[in-house]
């Protein structure tokens, strides 16, 4: 499994809870951003990648380079959906595992949501990151990983 990070929106208090899973089980890691976004130095685990800037160029790349049951960290719904395409799995910010049973309901609140804004509707963003989304994130991160990593075989 390699784990992809979406980083461009990467809240900065979810980088040590990543590192110390990345460091624990020595995940192949891969940053993906359009700027550059340093989760930890000199760690053999851990490939950055700078794409062009532009819209969906790291959610393309990530893509691109995914494999069937990869890891992707993202805020970005459409992503997350392709992602479960490719039967992949999604982590957001906020320890919400997206998989196929819920990532249409997902995708289709947020085109609403926008689609209201387009109307010139203002609308309420999201609620600031807490303490509270990181340790939800820590809790669905540590339950993946125990689940696909972790876990003994059954032999």
């Amino acid at each position: 499994m390699t784990l992809f990070i979406d980083a461009d929106a990467l809240p900065n208090i979810l980088k040590p809870i990543l590192m110390r899973s990345i460091d624990r089980l020595s995940i192949k890691t891969i940053v993906v951003s359009n700027k550059k976004v340093i989760l930890a130095n000199n760690n053999n685990n851990i490939n950055y990648l700078i794409v062009n800037a532009g819209v969906d160029e790291a959610d393309n790349k990530i893509v691109e380079m995914l494999q069937e049951g990869d890891l992707v960290v993202t805020a970005d719904i459409p992503l997350a959906d392709r992602v479960i395409t490719k039967n992949a799995s999604a982590i957001d910010h906020r320890g919400e595992l997206y998989d196929k049973n819920n990532i249409k309901q997902y995708l289709a609140m947020r085109n609403l949501m926008e689609n209201i804004r387009e109307t010139g509707e203002i609308t309420k963003g999201p609620k600031p990151f807490s303490q509270k989304n990181a340790h939800k994130f820590a809790n669905q991160l540590n339950n993946f990983l125990y689940k696909h990593l972790e876990q003994p075989s059954q032999d």
